[in-house]
C-alpha cells in the first residue's frame, strides 16, 4: 500500500468532498495519509481528522508564510497538540523567500523555534525550504538538526543539495514535480538518493503531477510519482511503494 507523506486534507479545497475522498483512498491502494498542519487552525484540524479516520496521522506546525500568527499562547498550543497520540511530527516549517514577507529574520526565528519543538517532543520535523537552500541548511547545521531527523519536504533543489541533507540523514519527500518535464535537477537528485531515503508525497491539494498539472492534486494522483521514480531507479512500481511505504513507517514510527 502507498504511504502519502504530505497532504492538507483540512485545505478549503476538499470541503465539498472530503469525507468521500478520504474514504475511497484505501479501495484506490493509497493505505496511510499523513496530514501536515501549516497554521494553527491547519493543525488543529489535523488532529481532528487524524481522531476521525483510523488510517489518517497528523504533523503539527506552521508554514513560515503563516508566522504571523504565532506568539507565545499559540506556540505553546502548537506545543500541546504534539502530545497527541496521533500526532507524528513536527511542521511544516521552514523558510520561504519567495515572497518579501514575513520578512527572512522572522522566519528563521520561528523556525528556530519549531525545531526546538520537535528535539523536545522527540518527534521528527517536516522541513519546507523554497527559494531558501542556504539560510535552511545553515540554521538545521547550527541546531544539529541531524540528532532531530525528519524530512524535507518537496525536495526541489539539485544533488549537491541533496547530499548534505543526506550527510545529516534526512529523507526526501518526492511529489508530482518529479513528472515535469523541467525538473531535470531533481530527477538527477532523485536517481542519486538512495530509494531508503525517499517518501511519496502529493502536497494536495497543491501540485499536481502530469497529465494532471495545474488539477486540484489528491493522494489518488501517487501512481504517477511511483512510476516515475520507478523509472528513475529502474525498479518495480511494487518495489517503490514498499520501500517507501517502509522508510515513511520507520521515519514516523509507526511499525
Amino acid at each position: 500500500m502507498i504511504f502519502e507523506s504530505h497532504a492538507h486534507y483540512d485545505d478549503e479545497a476538499f470541503d465539498a468532498d472530503r469525507e468521500a475522498l478520504l474514504l475511497s483512498l484505501r479501495e484506490r491502494g493509497i493505505g496511510t495519509v499523513l496530514n501536515i498542519g501549516a497554521s494553527l487552525s491547519g493543525s488543529e484540524a489535523t488532529v481532528k481528522l487524524a481522531e476521525q479516520y483510523p488510517f489518517l496521522y497528523g504533523a503539527v506546525g506552521v508554514h513560515p508564510s503563516e508566522i504571523g500568527e504565532l506568539n507565545e499562547e499559540s506556540f505553546a498550543r502548537l506545543h500541546a497538540l504534539c502530545a497527541h497520540e496521533k500526532v507524528v511530527a513536527v511542521g511544516e516549517t521552514g523558510l520561504d523567500y519567495h515572497y518579501p514577507e514575513p520578512e527572512a529574520a522572522l522566519q528563521k526565528e520561528w523556525f528556530e523555534r519549531q525545531l526546538m519543538l520537535a528535539r523536545e517532543t522527540k518527534l521528527p520535523v517536516i522541513i519546507h525550504s523554497r527559494e531558501a537552500a542556504k539560510d535552511t541548511l545553515d540554521l538545521m547545521k547550527a541546531l544539529h538538526a541531524e540528532e532531530i531527523g525528519g524530512v524535507v519536504h518537496c525536495f526541489s533543489y539539485g544533488k549537491e543539495m541533496a547530499r548534505e541533507y543526506l550527510a545529516m540523514d534526512f529523507y526526501f519527500g518526492i511529489g508530482g514535480v518529479i513528472t515535469f518535464q523541467n525538473a531535470k535537477k531533481l530527477k538527477e537528485a532523485v536517481t542519486y538518493i538512495p530509494m531508503e531515503k525517499i517518501l511519496l508525497e502529493t502536497d494536495s491539494p497543491y501540485l499536481a503531477p502530469q497529465p494532471h498539472r495545474g488539477e486540484r492534486n489528491t493522494s489518488l494522483n501517487l501512481p504517477y510519482v511511483v512510476e516515475a521514480i520507478a523509472e528513475l531507479k529502474g525498479i518495480s512500481r511494487e518495489e517503490v511503494e514498499k520501500v517507501t511505504e517502509e522508510n515513511a513507517r520507520r521515519l514516523f514510527r509507526l511499525q
